[in-house]
């Protein structure tokens, strides 16, 4: 273990080396080396990522936990954020020599010729580097794309060819990060929900949704081990679990997206369904009767007014069955536990069936 963890420090110090000036004084050699080297912690990824301990010893490291500002140490291995950025060496240490202005002439040529071999001069079983820096080529566009998204005009989620592309590529993403660490999909959406703009980003998620079919129930024995690899396909279902796994994300997710189209995910995903409901129960329980004017308000002015709690209702119990069934037992199981009495003013969920049975 030991061995390994100093060809991880020693590398660590080649990538932080590999963006300053001084690869002035690299040639082809030390440019083939570091690329062999990085070669070799991509294989270490491959190797040990399903054994838990190794992993986990060198995740320590990677991040020592006694470790404080300031404290002098080691501290983690600068270019490396998690164990699966191993398995991304030679494509991090390729961009930062790429955009090196430092980097010789000779170097350079090398350099290109180790990322772009021409034909026979790449193993065919595995994909190649150029492939690799390709995808995240792609990655990064998306994301710009992504950045954009939401300011321009609202032409429905369903005829924004854009956003449909969007879609597609954040599923094509998640599928591949979910290819070496069940985590990772996770991690990637929370860091884009932090940086991208949020209405823009949530009609993607809802659009990726609407492309994603209803998941199969999964035995309980087929979870994927913590950090392991998901099947085949399973990284994109992580969207959902995403979702359903921050309160935050589902809470705008049910606020800002149009009605419309949170029926349509609805209709498709029975844990969104019941999210949402669940979102609007709160919502619901959070108005009031007002005497005076004869309307349910909300205490707060962030509350959802009656008007829009009705239309969101309204909506989902327009659409076919089974979700049109569930909205109508919810509100009437809802009606039932506040006595179920048909007067007006007593309970939001008796106004609420009765206007939705009279089409008000």
């Amino acid at each position: 273990m030991e061995p390994l963890v100093q060809h991880l420090e020693r590398f660590s110090e080649v990538l932080a080396v590999a963006g300053t000036t001084h690869v002035s004084t690299w040639g082809p050699t030390a440019v083939r080396r570091a690329l062999q080297w990085a070669r070799y912690l991509r294989h270490v990824h491959r190797r040990f990522g399903s054994h838990g301990r190794i992993r986990t010893a060198l995740e320590r490291r990677l991040h020592p936990p006694w470790r404080r500002e300031g404290d002098a140490g080691p501290g983690p291995a600068p270019g490396f954020a998690s164990f699966q950025a191993l398995g991304h060496c030679d494509v991090l240490l390729s961009l930062r020599l790429l955009g090196n202005r430092a980097l010789g002439d000779a170097a350079r040529r090398h350099l290109l010729q180790q990322l772009f071999p021409g034909p026979g001069g790449q193993e065919a079983e595995e994909e190649t580097l150029q492939d690799r820096l390709a995808r995240l080529g792609r990655r990064r566009c998306a994301v710009h794309l992504l950045r954009s998204c939401g300011h321009g005009e609202d032409r429905g989620v369903h005829e924004d060819a854009l956003v449909r592309t969007l879609a597609e590529v954040l599923l094509q993403r998640l599928q591949e990060a979910g290819r070496d660490d069940a985590e990772a999909p996770g991690r990637w959406l929370s860091g884009l929900w932090e940086r991208l703009p949020r209405d823009g980003f949530l009609k993607v998620v809802a659009a990726a949704a609407l492309l994603l079919p209803p998941p199969a129930p999964r035995p309980q024995e087929e979870e994927p081990a913590p950090g392991g690899p998901l099947a085949p396909g399973e990284g994109r279902h992580e969207l959902v679990r995403w979702l359903l796994g921050r309160s935050e994300v589902m809470a705008a997710f049910g606020r800002d997206l149009p009605v419309e189209l949170l029926t349509s995910v609805a209709s498709r995903h029975p844990e969104l369904c019941r999210a949402y409901l669940d979102l609007l129960t709160d919502w619901g329980g959070r108005l009031h009767y007002d005497l005076q004017t004869g309307v349910w308000v909300g205490a707060e002015s962030q509350d959802v007014p009656w008007e829009e709690l009705y239309h969101r209702f309204h909506s989902l119990c327009r659409a076919p069955p089974p979700l049109k069934d569930e909205v109508l037992t919810v509100l009437e199981s809802h009606k039932a536990q506040d006595g179920d009495f048909e007067v007006p003013g007593l309970s939001v969920w008796t106004d609420l069936w009765l206007a939705l049975r009279s089409g008000a």
